[in-house]
């Protein structure tokens, strides 16, 4: 086994005492004499493990004290409260950052697509297709929620989860005077927009997946700056 395999086993195993509680902050790493002989490694591997630990932030090393167990960081919730959202600039904002994050989500749910994935996203495009008008906001959040569970990575789900149906709202309350949510025109727009990134997720066509989103999005934002 090499030297870089036999480390990670020994990263792994005082990582997880150290996410256990087991080494809590500011505990002493066992020396290493000590984790030569739990994990039979050589020096070189218990230090190549500690340097690990020491570039994740997880332990810091004193000259002639040894290492010690970091603080962890407490847990963070990514949130966006709608009241912060206050000026056009600010719906911008928040159109342009849904178009890097929603566009590689839509390029990996085509790119990773499997046949349950596909199906929601397709379910999910026929729901917002018969939505009401009083439907059409949960309709279209749960449309590019879809997409984002069909990538498979829970931390783009998560995302889209922390901002709600408030990044679908605040968009159309910014163009209720030109777009109303009854306005068949505007409604069709956005579900021939939604037909296309459908389409090429349904194809495991992630270039295009991409590009449809972009569009989607892109034509929002066009809309919002009149």
């Amino acid at each position: 086994m090499s030297t870089t395999t036999l480390a990670q086993t020994v990263v792994a195993g005082l990582k997880a005492r150290i996410l256990d509680g087991s080494l809590p902050a500011g505990a002493k790493l066992p020396s290493e004499n000590e984790l030569i002989e739990e994990y039979a490694v050589s020096r070189t591997v218990v230090r190549e493990a500690v340097t690990r630990l020491r570039a994740e932030g997880l332990v810091e090393t004193f000259q002639g004290r040894g290492s010690f167990v970091l603080a962890m960081p407490e847990p963070t919730s990514f949130t966006v409260e709608a009241s912060a959202i206050r000026s056009q600039a600010d719906v911008l904002a928040m159109i342009d950052f849904r178009l890097g994050v929603e566009s590689e989500a839509a390029f990996l749910a085509a790119a990773d697509r499997t046949p349950a994935a596909a199906e929601a996203v397709q379910a999910a495009l026929d729901a917002f297709a018969a939505a009401s008008a009083e439907e059409a906001v949960e309709a279209d959040f749960a449309f590019h929620r879809a997409v984002a569970a069909a990538t498979g990575n829970r931390f783009y789900l998560d995302l889209l989860d922390s901002l709600g149906p408030m990044m679908i709202m605040l968009p159309r309350t910014r163009l209720s005077e030109e777009y109303s949510l009854t306005d068949a025109a505007h409604v069709e727009r956005v579900r021939r927009e939604h037909d296309n990134i459908a389409a090429a997720v349904v194809a495991g066509d992630p270039e295009t997946a991409r590009a449809a989103m972009r569009v989607h999005l892109g034509n929002t934002r066009r809309r919002l700056q009149g």
